[in-house]
């Protein structure tokens, strides 16, 4: 016999497994403890068990139950059920999803580093933050940490769903790991930085389980007031109760409205649509983040996702391609080409930066071997160099040396180069060499009293305006050349910016690069604003300021340097390879390690809002259309006097008949299709809280808010009538009433 296999996932990625355990669930749910969370529909428990026990009461009192209050009472617990089975099948799409992470989590054996260099084999739960472990080809890394030596192929598609390898190295910012990748290529040594329970995978798993139990401040907000509502509703509902008394006295009729009645209005006006679905969107949202490979550290900030208006985003890697690469090489008037090569290499040695390993790649293949034996990494090469290449412009004499140290970049100086000692073992500045931007290097030939060349100025200028970056050369006072940097624009980048300032969002660009650079890719972005040789601490600064005027500021980043504005942005994007304090100060992380995920991100926040918008929207408006249903129906006996005209039923019918414009049969069909309708729209709208009402910034935020009221609002209002008339028509053809 073949094994029974599971049907592959529908559209929305269920199987039917899936459902049956959704079904499940949405039964187990009806537990009142489980419903009180959720104001509105326990209001819709409470009134269920109430006709319940009323019908059993008078069951038990020798009164058999009709059809209609049998059906009535089986529709208002399928409200409830199926409100449940709105919330269980998203919760059941997070649970698939963690149960995958959780396959990931398994104990691997790992190579822990010992002081002496020699290795010991131990389970991977063993270790703690701190140990060093060794990872080569095959291997599953056994933790999340940070490569302290060494440059691997890692794949990491359990995670991010790419195929592709990435690059993980020591140094710079694409030195994280993720525990339960694998390595493919090469040797790394790895420092974990978690412990055991408390990894990436494990936060993942925490959050798509806890979804249910973590409101945001948007869903407590709209929740207090769907609670309001169904009170002032339900005191509205109460009222009627004497109210019908009064009135069927002074007829002399037994017309008074009867408890299954008046519960079946409750349960129609209150917005359960909204009130049933309003956690599936929550937890779908969840879902959706995750599906891009970005796991939220909270449910408030896919929430605050959707409320920023400003968002600060790196021009390499997030605008740009970020694989700036070393084309040209600018000599100043005066100095050799070998000398600038040389004194270019030396200075990008220990430069970790893309940009600086790019610039030793364009020399050496340029230049020819000769350029790297004389710049090897090194006391011994600092001073070959130091002994043979560092002429000035002049024909000055060789700046002796002995041994050299190397300066690497930072953020901070924004360059990199080497010092050498003098005769008295001191630094002798005026043999050092810098490589950097252009400002820095030109303060730093001033702080030696050297000059600004017109030339390389000029050759600056040009490189910048064309879109390029400039980065200066110098030894000690004197400005060799200039290496000239390009960089790509990303397609489609400035359309989704420009969709971005269609609904209001302030994009402003940052960058380390001169202003013309700037201001050329700013204008070729279509940013809103840039702000040109930023250093580290100005994000932050620019962070607070901009919170400081009422502003919601989002940002990505993935080094040790955004750590601190990370944790002051309202939504900080930090990077999976990143570094650890990186990815601790942001409250998301995103696993694909793409600079312009951040906008990814926005987009799902603001479908989260949107989609919530929408159907609340739909709710409120469906009510009325369930207005003009069930309150003629409830009243149309009313006032008849003795010789009022019959119905079709046979019923008495009074003047407040009129307003059943839908021309319903029955007041008892004209309540049950209401009922029917309103349980059954909540199972209509699962598949669009679960997708997410599409997302368009086109035409800006009045189209969008136009759009959504029309469709939404002015659905809400049509649907129910054709729905409420269709179910009427159904339930007398099948003589169900």
């Amino acid at each position: 016999m073949k094994a029974k296999v599971d049907k592959k996932p529908d559209r929305y990625g269920f199987t039917r497994k899936m459902l049956f355990a959704a079904v499940g669930a949405a039964f187990r749910k009806l537990d009142p403890r489980v419903e009180i969370r959720n104001p509105v529909m326990f209001l819709v428990w409470l009134g269920s068990l109430l006709c319940t026990a009323v019908a059993v009461a008078e069951a038990l009192g020798g009164t058999a139950p009709s059809g209609f209050t049998i059906q009535i009472i089986l529709w208002l617990w399928f409200t409830l059920v199926f409100a449940n089975f709105a919330e269980s099948v998203a919760e059941v799409q997070g649970k698939a999803r963690a149960d995958s992470l959780r396959k990931m989590r398994k104990a691997v054996v790992a190579h822990r580093r010992r002081p002496d260099g020699a290795t010991v084999d131990v389970a991977s739960v063993e270790l703690r933050p701190g140990d060093e472990v060794v990872c080569e080809a095959g291997d599953i890394i056994p933790g999340d940490g940070e490569v302290v030596e060494g440059i691997a192929s890692v794949d990491e598609s359990a995670i991010t769903g790419e195929s592709a390898p990435v690059i993980r190295e020591s140094g710079g910012d694409r030195s994280g790991v993720t525990g339960g990748t694998r390595v493919i290529s090469d040797r790394i040594v790895i420092r974990i930085t978690a412990e055991p329970g408390n990894t990436f995978i494990d936060k993942m798993i925490l959050m798509v389980e806890n979804a249910t139990r973590q409101k945001t401040p948007g869903e407590i907000a709209l929740t207090i007031l769907l609670a309001a509502l169904s009170l002032i509703f339900l005191l509205a509902v109460v009222t009627l109760y004497p109210f019908s008394l009064y009135i069927a006295s002074q007829a002399k009729t037994p017309d008074a409205l009867d408890i299954l009645t008046l519960t079946a209005l409750l349960v129609c006006l209150i917005p359960t649509t909204i009130g049933g679905l309003l956690s599936a969107i929550g937890i779908s949202g969840v879902s959706r983040l995750i599906k891009k490979n970005v796991m939220a550290l909270s449910g408030r900030a896919i929430e605050a996702a959707g409320d920023i208006d400003t968002l600060l985003l790196d021009k390499t890697g997030t605008i740009t391609y970020g694989n700036r690469m070393a084309s040209e090489i600018v000599v100043r008037k005066g100095v050799s080409e070998a000398e600038l090569a040389r004194a270019t290499l030396a200075a990008s040695l220990a430069d970790d930066t893309p940009e600086g390993k790019s610039i030793v790649q364009f020399v050496r293949a340029k230049y020819g071997a000769a350029y790297a034996e004389d710049a090897v990494t090194g006391a011994e090469g600092a001073a070959t160099y130091a002994e043979g290449a560092a002429t000035g412009p002049e024909g000055a004499a060789p700046r002796a040396g002995s041994g050299g140290t190397f300066v690497p970049f930072t953020a901070k100086t924004r360059m990199s180069g080497m010092d050498f000692a003098g005769p008295d073992g001191l630094v002798d500045a005026s043999a050092s060499v810098r490589k950097g931007a252009m400002d820095s290097v030109r303060d730093f030939v001033a702080s030696l009293g050297g000059a600004y060349p017109e030339d390389l100025k000029a050759a600056g200028e040009r490189i910048a305006r064309s879109g390029g970056t400039p980065l200066a050369v110098a030894v000690g006072k004197d400005m060799l050349g200039v290496i000239h940097l390009k960089d790509v624009i990303k397609e489609g980048v400035r359309e989704r910016l420009a969709g971005l300032h269609a609904i209001g969002i302030r994009t402003v660009m940052i960058t380390g690069d001169n202003r013309l650079t700037a201001a050329t890719i700013a204008a070729e972005a279509g940013v809103t604003d840039y702000i040109a040789e930023s250093r580290p601490e100005d994000k932050l600064e620019i962070i607070r300021k901009e919170q400081r005027e009422g502003h919601l500021v989002g940002m990505i980043g993935d080094g040790t340097n955004d750590a601190p504005a990370l944790a002051q942005a309202d939504v900080g994007v930090a990077m999976a390879s990143g570094t650890q304090t990186a990815r601790e100060a942001g409250n998301m992380i995103d696993f694909d390690n793409h600079p312009a995920k951040v906008i990814d991100v926005v987009e799902v926040g603001k479908q989260l809002l949107i989609t919530r918008g929408s159907l609340t929207t739909f709710s409120i408006a469906n009510d009325v259309a369930k207005y003009f249903a069930i309150l003629p129906a409830v009243f149309s006996g009313f006032y008849a006097a003795a010789g009022a005209n019959l119905g079709a039923a046979g019923a008495k019918v009074g003047p407040l008949a009129a307003l059943n414009i839908m021309r319903l049969a029955t007041p008892e069909s004209a309540i049950l299709s209401a009922v029917v309708f309103n349980a059954l729209i909540i199972v209509a709208l699962i598949p669009l809280a679960l997708r997410g009402v599409k997302f368009s910034p086109k035409g800006g935020a009045s189209r969008l808010l136009r759009r959504n009221l029309l469709v939404y609002g002015g659905g809400g209002i049509v649907v129910p009538f054709i729905g409420i008339k269709v179910v009427d028509l159904l339930l007398h053809g099948l003589g169900l009433i």
